[in-house]
């Protein structure tokens, strides 16, 4: 698989959830249920992983616990389908030891986010993913996330970065749709566009991005695998069905408390944990009744497939 993914033709495409650690009623990390999680996810149809993101609490936990989750997540399922690991570290030096470090665990990629806190200029921004890339054989996809990171993977950065041959993709959660054709019509094919924001996914997919990156699919993967078949065959008035019925649970992906939703989700579907790791607190009081009756609201009205989703999981 390593020259494929490498040149982008194997990877990057169909629904990439980012997956959720699990947590034990002591806080530690519950790897049994992290891999049982990461399992029910391939089995259901999703076509790649997203390990360490945002909603797998990259930045809660330890780096022994980090290397412990993804050495459980290549156990589980690496060779299934693609892995890909979060890069969300502090400094550079750190995130480029990070990135060394995942590659001799075995994971396929990487989703590299700009350096914790500090809001950099292009030139520095730039230098940071450079020197990240550096470090790593992987193919690497960048996180532009502007409302979350308060920087924002401009063109000027986009621009240095065009001759880093493993710099390959942006996942694009930028909240205004009209970034996904801006960036095609001025990069055309030289990088692989991902829409990362739930509740543009659609557009995003419209509009040319080749896979959706979601937090939701941890709690419907089977709804979301059949939404992007719907768009993949040209099925739009299926997608629009299935994406209409989806919305209300998929704008909870641009909300500051996202992990803690997306985990009540998981728990009321029966496929996961609601504990999170401080600085998170599980949702309380007038947010979690209102979470609460979304996603029951989802599951009592969930639509009817047209046909049951494909797994892209050999046998």
């Amino acid at each position: 698989m390593e020259d494929d993914v490498v040149s982008g033709s194997s990877m990057w495409t169909g629904v990439y959830p980012a997956a959720t650690t699990q947590f034990a009623a002591d806080g530690s990390v519950d790897i049994d249920a992290t891999q049982r999680g990461l399992v029910a996810l391939v089995e259901d149809g999703v076509d790649g992983l997203i390990l360490l993101g945002t909603c797998g609490e990259n930045n809660s936990l330890d780096v022994e616990e980090k290397h412990a989750v993804l050495r459980a997540g290549v156990e589980a399922v690496g060779g299934r389908v693609p892995l890909v690991c979060g890069v969300s570290e502090f400094t550079t030096r750190r995130a480029a030891a990070f990135a060394k470090e995942v590659e001799d665990i075995g994971v396929d990629a990487l989703m590299l986010l700009p350096a914790m806190v500090y809001v950099p200029t292009p030139n520095e921004l730039a230098t940071h993913f450079r020197t990240v890339a550096e470090a790593t054989g992987l193919p690497i996809m960048l996180y532009n996330n502007p409302p979350a990171y308060r920087v924002s993977v401009d063109f000027a950065t986009l621009e240095l970065l065009e001759p880093v041959k493993n710099i390959v993709a942006v996942k694009e959660s930028a909240p205004d749709p009209r970034r996904f054709t801006d960036v095609i019509n001025r990069f055309g094919d030289r990088y692989i566009v991902m829409a990362g924001l739930d509740d543009v996914a659609l557009e995003g997919m419209l509009l040319g991005a080749s896979g959706w990156v979601s937090g939701l699919t941890s709690a419907f993967p089977q709804e979301s695998v059949a939404l992007i078949a719907a768009v993949d065959r040209g099925d739009w008035e299926e997608a629009r069905r299935i994406y209409r019925w989806f919305m209300p649970l998929l704008h909870l992906d641009a909300e500051h408390d996202l992990v803690q939703s997306i985990k009540l989700a998981e728990e009321i579907m029966g496929r996961g944990s609601e504990r999170v790791r401080l600085p998170r607190l599980p949702l309380e009081g007038a947010r979690r009744a209102e979470v609460i009756a979304m996603v029951e609201k989802c599951a009592a009205t969930r639509p009817v497939l047209k046909a049951a989703p494909v797994s892209s999981v050999a046998a």
